[in-house]
């Protein structure tokens, strides 16, 4: 062997013993990531400041600010009826839904609650439920994508579009309708509109049945979801959570019950709470399956609604959905706070009134996708990035009620 052979053997081919660290000699260094706003899954106006030790997260920070809706501001600058317009901008995804808390509200405060015609009360539960399974098609089929499967979101963005044609059928707008007004509605619906919804109905549940299958009971997506991001109880309570994101840690809390507003006491269906089937109670799989399963139950809503609108509360052609509108909403000086069941949470919105005029002198908005953010970083903390995107996921936030 040369001397040039042996000298490269001695340097490069021989294996040394490999150095072993004690942890008290390791060393780490916190990184701050900014995730957001441009990040596919904060959904192009949310910033999340992320603290970091290597992929594992130490703290997360919301910011917010990239919308300034100045919701509160505007109501507060026109009457109580020409307001509607703003909010549904707030969670512009479930319009129908928001503009039924505000018209409540306003007929409470008025006393004129109980003089809406019962046509005019299924119609707006009937539009209401139509949007909550439009958002929560958003909710589930973005998440998916999240996490990356691209296929559930397709085929919910096709469904979807079905709903929108049709409320905007009814209202004359794709996704800011106007349609339910203080002490009635717009229009009437459309001649055919009930047929057309119980031919909607029938053809989605087996879509319905087909989701299940292909997200929820998907092993993968159980994977990434379960026993991830776990939201105990308690601190959903603290924290004021609602909606799906509270449900799905097993408190059956739903408006719809607990306050029993407009006809939902005449109407069957259950509250779903997450019961942990595949992990832990509280985990982001337990909060996609509530949403999943009250798209369930607001078909059944959406049946029984149909049902009375064509059997007892039927098209008349002297029917005037605007025939208990006010000419002016002056309520008498008060504070007032109402509130309804939003797909994402309980909306409230307070009042205060001096009696004099129709425009208030305040108006606040409690926002549930505020409240429902507020928790994230408890859920975060000590979970990876890839986490991070699919505990953020499971929340369902619209920046738009948030920086309202």
């Amino acid at each position: 062997m040369s001397v040039a052979s042996a000298k490269y053997q001695s340097e490069y081919l021989t294996v040394s013993e490999p150095t072993v660290y004690s942890p008290s000699e390791l060393k780490s260094e916190d990184m701050l990531i900014n995730i957001g706003p441009q990040h596919p899954s904060t959904h192009g106006v949310l910033r999340l400041e992320v603290l970091t030790d290597g992929e594992v997260i130490k703290d997360v920070i919301p910011h917010m600010g990239y919308l300034h809706r100045c919701f509160e501001k505007h109501a507060e600058s026109v009457p109580f009826n020409q307001a509607i317009p703003f909010v549904d901008r707030l969670d512009y995804v479930a319009a129908m839904n928001s503009e039924h808390a505000w018209a409540m509200g306003i007929e409470k405060m008025l006393g004129i609650e109980n003089d809406i015609p019962k046509r005019v009360e299924y119609i707006r539960v009937l539009v209401a439920e139509l949007n909550r399974i439009a958002s929560h098609f958003i909710a589930i089929g973005t998440y998916g994508l999240d996490i990356g499967a691209a296929t559930p979101f397709l085929w919910l963005f096709r469904d979807r579009e079905t709903i929108m044609r049709m409320l905007e059928w009814a209202s004359g707008a794709r996704m800011l309708y106007n349609y339910i007004w203080v002490g009635g509605l717009f229009y009437d619906l459309p001649v055919g509109f009930e047929e057309r919804c119980a031919e909607f109905t029938a053809y989605l549940r087996p879509k319905l049945k087909e989701l299940q299958d292909i997200i929820i009971d998907n092993h993968i997506f159980i994977n990434r979801t379960a026993n991830v991001g776990v939201l105990p109880l308690q601190m959903a309570v603290n924290y004021g959570c609602t909606g799906p994101v509270l449900r799905g840690s097993g408190l059956k809390y739903d408006l719809r019950r607990v306050d029993a507003y407009s006809v939902y006491p005449e109407l069957d269906f259950e509250v779903i709470v997450g019961e942990g089937k595949v992990g832990t109670v509280g985990d982001c799989w337990d909060r996609n399956y509530v949403r999943v399963q009250e798209c369930w139950e607001s078909l059944k809503i959406i049946d029984q609604c149909l049902e009375k609108l064509t059997k007892e509360h039927k098209r008349d052609r002297d029917f005037d959905p605007q025939a208990v509108v006010p000419k002016k909403i002056r309520p008498k000086a008060m504070d007032f706070y109402c509130r309804a069941e939003n797909p994402k949470g309980e909306l409230g919105f307070f009042f205060k009134t001096d009696g004099k005029s129709d425009i208030p002198l305040r108006a606040k908005a409690r926002a549930c996708s505020f409240n429902n953010l507020s928790v994230l970083a408890e859920l975060s903390k000590g979970w990876m990035i890839a986490d991070l995107m699919a505990i953020m996921g499971s929340i369902d936030v619209v920046m738009g009620e948030v920086d309202r």
